[in-house]
């Protein structure tokens, strides 16, 4: 009954819970439990390794689906239920009992290396059999968890369970056979997740309660502030679309938030400013109906965000990007400019390390001297430790002679700084996969807390020309080519010739 009441309720209280901060799903759970679960807690007493064992008799025999998916079932409850530790102890297992018997396939290569070429019937089955033993165990436990009823998001989360361990496994074996696991797990949601398999949808302010909170959650670039900041971020001269799939219906896969501009911004309030411009002296709301499509020449990609960890290294959001290209376009005819408005994650890191190393990195002999004139010391990278809070945007001098420095390096990192050919700035290397050009570094783009401690402040435009976009991507997947705008380039150039001075 429980279950029913809370079914009904959930619309109605999530939409109260993105106005009020109210979190009604905890305050259930606090004072019930469980109970309201779409799952029945499982009654199974055998250890893991014992159910496991039972499941994989089922492997090969003609018993009843129905019978094999109700254990699978049981086993997805118990681990779901299961802490930490327990849950590692049960992918430790599946990975070291249930993965390829090296000894079965080495007996079976022995005998189709022996049989002849012209014993076609004989190389057939030994192929077969060659297939099937190299496929791990687990990989039909993990179709059957896929044929359940959220077993798709399951198996998501499982992996990135799986990563979890992977990056904390001390053992060198262990660390080979977790890898298996991934693999598997992973080219078996490469399949499921193809871009074929996926939905586009709009997100409006109308859309259901659910998505909205997902929404505003999943908001890692631009935090949303309240429910009001939300309610703009999917109304006029915004759009948000996300990519679900046929198993996780209601569970944003990845989230795009576009602006609708009049001109490329160089910032996160160059955004608003667009807005104003094209509102010109309006100051009433208006409705997507009323939006100027004249006015509107650039759409600016200004959040992307890849929500399930376990989907990791499956390329979703350049799908998107194309996808919302078209979208956009089509409803604007008079868009002709497609850019992002990108942060750049791991920049300030990367800058205290070149620091430490040498100042020359960064600065110029004459610029370091000023530098210890402004900050009144004559321990640099130590006071210049104040960029971890943003108050030093507020100090106009400071702010105004870094720029130059700080703008240097920065092309010099998104620009030269490689790891395997490719940018090392992962945000650089997905759009520039994308075929993007490095087009624009924008100072103090975003001087919120959050923006000053990832990059300074510092905000790229990766910009998309449609006519060029195969052959950039082509040229940096396959040459390791980075196409950027003259003023990257002369930027970076100008902090090459400091690091030979």
């Amino acid at each position: 009954m429980l279950e029913k009441i809370f079914t009904k309720l959930l619309p109605i209280v999530q939409r109260y819970r993105i106005r009020t901060g109210f979190n009604f799903t905890d305050t259930v759970k606090r004072k019930y439990g469980k109970s309201y679960s779409l799952y029945n807690k499982t009654n199974s007493t055998l250890p893991v390794h014992e159910e496991l064992r039972e499941i994989f008799k089922f492997k090969n025999t003609k018993i009843s689906n129905w019978i094999i998916e109700n254990k699978v079932r049981a086993l997805c409850i118990k681990y779901t239920e299961s802490n930490k530790e327990d849950r590692q102890r049960i992918l430790r297992t599946l990975a070291a009992q249930y993965a390829v018997q090296h000894d079965n396939v080495c007996q079976i290569a022995k005998k189709l290396i022996c049989t002849k070429l012209e014993n076609e019937r004989q190389m057939i089955i030994h192929e077969r059999t060659l297939k099937d033993i190299l496929t791990p165990a687990y990989y039909w436990l993990f179709g059957i968890i896929g044929r359940l009823e959220h077993g798709v998001k399951f198996l998501v989360d499982l992996r990135t369970d799986v990563l979890e361990l992977m990056a904390e496994a001390n053992d060198a074996d262990e660390s080979i056979i977790i890898q298996q696991l991934n693999y598997t797990l992973r080219d078996l949601l490469l399949l499921w997740f193809s871009v074929g398999f996926l939905h586009i949808q709009r997100i409006t302010w109308e859309s259901a309660c659910d998505i909205l909170q997902k929404i505003s959650d999943y908001e890692a670039i631009h935090p949303m502030r309240n429910w009001l900041d939300l309610k703009r971020r999917v109304g006029p001269y915004r759009r948000c679309y996300i990519f679900t799939h046929p198993s996780m219906p209601r569970e944003p896969i990845v989230v795009l938030h576009t602006a609708l501009c009049d001109v490329i911004p160089d910032s996160v309030k160059g955004i608003e400013e667009a807005e104003t411009r094209i509102l010109g002296s309006t100051k009433k709301h208006i409705t997507f109906l009323e939006e100027d499509k004249i006015k509107i020449k650039a759409a600016i990609f200004y959040s992307i965000a890849s929500t399930q960890k376990g989907l990791q290294g499956i390329e979703l959001g350049n799908y998107l990007i194309k996808e919302v290209v078209n979208e956009v376009t089509a409803e604007f005819p008079a868009v002709q400019l497609l850019s992002s408005l990108s942060p750049i994650p791991n920049f300030k890191t990367w800058l205290f390390e070149k620091l430490k190393q040498d100042t020359k990195y960064i600065f110029t002999m004459k610029e370091y001297e000023i530098i210890k004139e402004i900050l009144k010391t004559e321990d640099v990278i130590s006071t210049l430790k104040c960029l971890q809070s943003s108050l030093w945007t507020n100090n106009k001098e400071l702010s105004g002679f870094l720029k130059e420095p700080l703008l240097r390096a920065c092309a010099w990192y998104l620009y030269k700084e490689k790891r395997r050919g490719y940018a090392l700035n992962n945000v650089a290397n997905f759009h520039l996969r994308n075929g993007a050009v490095m087009w624009r570094i924008n100072w103090l783009a975003d001087p919120s807390p959050r923006g000053v401690a990832n990059s300074c402040g510092i905000m790229v435009n990766y910009r998309y020309f449609l006519d060029e976009c195969e052959r950039n991507s082509r040229n940096y997947i396959e040459h390791f080519i980075i196409n950027a705008s003259e003023s990257v380039i002369n930027l970076a150039t100008q902090a090459d010739k400091l690091k030979a001075i």
